[in-house]
C-alpha cells in the first residue's frame, strides 16, 4: 500500500516540479561524462604527468557535489514545505510520522532513481561525444563507441546517490520534529513577511551599490593579496545585503505611494517582487553567487581555448629544437636519434652568446608594462639589487644578456620560412617576443652595444617580433641579434640543435630524445629543463610554461592540449551545472507560487484585465525575478573577468579586438540557457494560472 501510495506521489511530483527533475537528469548526465574521462586510458597515455586531467576532474566534481548537495536539500525541503498540508491529512487520518517520513522518502529517492538512470544513459551517450572532441583537440585518432565503464557508473552513483541520502536523512529527521500544525502552516512559512526596521534596512540598498561601484573602480589597483582576499569578503557580504536593502527600499517606496506607484499593475508587481525577494533573501544571494561563478568559469575556459588556437603554434615554430647547457656540444647523439627515427631534412647547430653584462636585462625588466614598477626606485632608477636577485633565484631571464649572430639568425629565419635580415657592420637588431613589442618601442634610443672594439657603439637596426621559441631555448623574451665579428668579444653560453622534418614525428622521438639525458634537472612539463648556469631562462609569461630541453613540436602541442583541456573543460563543467542549477531554483519557485496564488490573478480577472493583460503581468514579473540575480552577477563577474582577461592578454600575446570579448561570450552562452528555462517557466506559469478561466 505505502508502495503504491508512493509511485503515485512521485508521478504527480515530477509534473510539478519537471523542470528540477530535469535539471538533476542534465547533472548526473554531466557528471558521469565528465567523470568518464577520468578513466580513459587514451587520454593519460598522452600526458608526461597523466595525473592532471583527474585531479582538476575531481575537484571539478568536488564543487558539482557541493552545489548538488545543497539544491537537492533545498528542493527536498521546499517540496516538503509545499506538501504540509497534505501531511498533515495524513496525521489526521492516524498515520504516524515515521510512515509519512517513509513515504516521503520513498517518493524521493524514486525521483532520483529516475533522474540517475537517464542521466547515466545521456551520459554514456554525452561521454562519446566530449571524448570526440578531445581527441580531435589533441590530434588523437579516436573512434567513438558504447562503453560502460564500472568505475565511472560507480563514481557517479557514489557522488549523486551521497547528496540524495544526506538530504533525506536531514529531512526525515525534521518530521520527527513537525506536529501537525507545523505541518498544515509549512506552507506558508516561505512567505511568511517579517516587517520591522525597514526604513534602516532601506539604507542596505544605496550602501552595497556603492560597494559594488567601488569595487569596480578600485579592484584593479590592488596590489597585495591580503587586500584582494578583504575586498572580495566584502563583496560577498554586500551580494546578500544588497537584497536585503532592495525589498526594503520596494517595501518603503510602495508605503510612501512614490511616483508611478499607482500607473498600470505597478503596485502589483512591486508588492510580489518585493515580498518574494524578502523571503528569499539568503536564497538569491547564493543564486546571485553561483551565477556569477558560472559566468567566471566559461570565460576561463574560452580564455584558455583562445590561448590554445592561437599561441601554442607561435610556441613551437620548429620542428624540433635541443638545448645544451655544454656551449661545445656537437649534438651528435641527438642527431643519431633524428636521422634513425624522423624523416630529416635538415639540422643546424648553433651557438648563444653571453658579454656577462646586464644592461639588457635591466632595461627591458624595467620598462615591462606588466611589472616594471617593481623593478625601478622611487627616482625612476633600476633597483640593481632587487633585479639580480631576481635573475640569479627567478629564471625569467637568463644571469647575463643573451646574443646571437647575424648568420645564425638569418639562416633559422630560412628554416621558418621567414624574410632574412639586412642587417649592416655597425648595426645590432632585437628579436623579442611579439606581446611586448609595445613596451620596448624606445629600446633602440636607450640601449647601446659596444663593437667588437668596445670602444664604439653599434646602432639600432630593427626591432623583429617573428615566432622564434623565446621560452628557454632562444634566450628568454628576446635575442640581441650582432654582426659575426662582435662575438669574438663574447663568450659561448650554451648550444641550441634545430631540425626541419619532411613528415610528422614520431609520437614517441620526444621521449627518446629525453631518454639521452641522465642529468637531473628541474622539470617542466614532464621533462628536464634547459639551465644554462643554473638559470632556466623560460621568459615572462607566467600563465602557461612549457620549458624543456627537448622540444619536439609534434608531441609538444598534444601534450600541452592536454593540459590546457585538463583546465578549460572542467570550467565549463563547473559552469553549466551551476547556472543549471540557479535557474532551476528560480524555476522552481515560480512554478510553486503560480499554483499557490492562483488566486491574485483571478482577482486581477474578475477587476476586468483581459487574459493578455495578465500574461504581460506574468511575463514582467518572472523577467524581474529571473534578471535581478542574473545583472548583479554579470556586473560583478565582469570586472573580475575584464581584469583577468586583459592581465592574460597582456602576459600571454593573446590578440583580441576586446579583452571583454571572453565575457561577452560566455554570457550569450549562459542567457541562452537562461531564456529556455524562462521560456519553459512561463509557459507552464501561464498553464497553472489559467487552468480554470478568469473571473468565470
Amino acid at each position: 500500500m505505502l508502495g503504491k501510495l508512493a509511485y503515485r506521489n512521485m508521478k504527480r511530483s515530477a509534473k510539478d516540479y519537471l523542470v528540477y527533475i530535469l535539471t538533476m537528469t542534465v547533472v548526473s548526465a554531466l557528471m558521469y561524462a565528465f567523470n568518464s574521462l577520468i578513466f580513459q586510458n587514451e587520454l593519460t597515455g598522452k600526458m608526461e604527468d597523466d595525473a592532471i586531467m583527474p585531479i582538476m576532474i575531481g575537484l571539478a566534481t568536488f564543487f558539482i557535489v557541493l552545489i548538488m548537495a545543497w539544491l537537492i536539500h533545498y528542493m527536498v525541503r521546499f517540496m516538503m514545505e509545499k506538501r504540509g498540508s497534505e501531511f498533515g491529512i495524513y496525521m489526521l487520518l492516524g498515520m504516524k510520522k515515521r510512515t509519512i517520513a517513509r513515504l516521503y522518502v520513498r517518493e524521493n529517492l524514486l525521483l532520483g532513481s529516475v533522474a540517475l538512470i537517464i542521466g547515466c544513459g545521456l551520459g554514456i551517450l554525452l561521454s562519446q561525444v566530449l571524448m570526440s572532441i578531445m581527441a580531435a583537440m589533441i590530434y588523437m585518432e579516436y573512434m567513438p563507441h558504447i562503453t560502460f565503464d564500472k568505475w565511472t557508473i560507480l563514481m557517479t552513483v557514489l557522488c549523486y546517490g551521497g547528496c540524495y541520502f544526506l538530504a533525506l536523512f536531514r529531512c526525515k529527521r525534521r518530521f520527527r520534529k513537525m506536529n501537525i500544525h507545523d505541518l498544515m502552516e509549512s506552507s506558508r512559512k516561505n512567505e511568511e513577511i517579517k516587517e520591522g526596521h525597514e526604513g534602516i534596512k532601506k539604507f542596505l540598498f544605496p550602501l552595497s551599490v556603492l560597494f559594488i561601484l567601488l569595487f569596480w573602480t578600485a579592484f584593479t589597483h590592488l596590489t597585495s593579496t591580503g587586500e584582494i582576499i578583504l575586498f572580495i569578503i566584502g563583496l560577498v557580504l554586500t551580494i546578500y545585503l544588497f537584497y536585503m536593502g532592495l525589498s526594503a527600499w520596494i517595501t518603503c517606496y510602495v508605503r510612501k505611494k512614490g511616483k508611478g506607484i499607482y500607473r498600470g499593475q505597478n503596485l502589483f508587481l512591486l508588492r510580489q517582487f518585493a515580498s518574494k525577494i524578502r523571503t528569499m533573501q539568503f536564497t538569491m544571494g547564493t543564486l546571485t553567487a553561483l551565477f556569477t561563478l558560472a559566468l567566471m568559469g566559461a570565460s576561463l575556459a574560452l580564455i584558455f581555448s583562445d590561448y590554445e588556437d592561437k599561441i601554442l603554434p607561435v610556441k613551437f615554430p620548429f620542428d624540433v629544437l635541443i638545448n645544451s647547457t655544454d656551449p661545445e656540444d656537437d649534438f651528435e647523439d641527438e642527431r643519431e636519434i633524428l636521422e634513425k627515427y624522423a624523416d630529416l631534412e635538415e639540422t643546424y647547430a648553433y651557438r648563444i652568446y653571453t658579454d656577462e653584462n646586464n644592461q639588457v636585462n635591466t632595461w627591458i625588466l624595467t620598462n615591462l608594462q606588466q611589472w616594471g614598477g617593481m623593478y625601478q626606485k622611487n627616482d625612476g632608477s633600476p633597483d640593481m639589487e632587487k633585479i639580480e636577485d631576481m635573475l640569479k633565484n627567478d629564471g625569467t631571464y637568463c644571469t647575463y644578456d643573451t646574443y646571437m649572430g647575424v648568420t645564425d639568425y638569418n639562416h633559422l629565419r630560412e628554416m621558418l620560412g621567414y624574410k632574412p635580415v639586412l642587417l649592416k657592420e655597425n648595426e645590432y637588431a632585437v628579436q623579442i617576443k611579439d606581446r611586448l613589442k609595445s613596451d620596448v618601442q624606445n629600446i633602440g634610443k636607450d640601449l647601446k652595444i659596444p663593437d667588437k672594439d668596445k670602444e664604439n657603439l653599434l646602432s639600432f637596426g630593427g626591432l623583429y617580433t617573428d615566432a622564434f621559441s623565446q621560452d628557454g631555448h632562444n634566450g628568454g623574451d628576446y635575442l640581441v641579434i650582432v654582426p659575426d665579428r662582435v662575438l669574438e668579444r663574447m663568450t659561448p653560453y650554451y648550444a641550441e640543435l634545430a631540425a626541419n622534418l619532411k613528415g610528422k614525428a614520431p609520437a614517441d622521438l620526444q621521449k627518446r630524445l629525453d631518454n639521452l639525458t641522465e642529468e637531473e634537472n628541474d622539470d617542466f612539463g614532464g621533462h628536464e629543463a634547459p639551465v644554462p648556469e643554473g638559470n632556466s631562462c623560460i621568459g615572462s609569461d607566467n600563465m602557461v610554461v612549457y620549458a624543456a630541453v627537448n622540444l619536439v613540436r609534434d608531441n609538444c602541442i598534444p601534450e600541452v592540449k592536454v593540459i590546457l583541456a585538463s583546465v578549460m573543460l572542467p570550467m565549463f563543467y563547473i559552469g553549466l551545472v551551476f547556472v543549471c542549477v540557479a535557474v532551476t531554483v528560480l524555476s522552481v519557485q515560480q512554478l510553486s507560487d503560480s499554483a499557490k496564488y492562483k488566486f491574485r490573478y483571478d482577482v486581477l480577472g474578475k477587476m476586468g484585465l483581459k487574459q493578455k493583460e495578465i500574461c504581460k503581468i506574468i511575463r514582467i514579473q518572472l523577467a524581474a525575478y529571473y534578471l535581478c540575480p542574473a545583472f548583479l552577477a554579470i556586473v560583478i563577474s565582469g570586472k573580475l573577468i575584464l581584469t583577468f582577461s586583459s592581465f592574460f592578454v597582456r602576459t600571454t600575446g593573446v590578440v583580441t579586438s576586446f579583452p571583454g570579448i571572453y565575457f561577452g561570450k560566455s554570457i550569450l552562452l549562459f542567457m541562452g540557457i537562461y531564456i529556455v528555462y524562462y521560456i519553459v517557466t512561463y509557459v507552464v506559469f501561464k498553464r497553472n494560472v489559467f487552468l480554470k478561466k478568469i473571473g468565470a
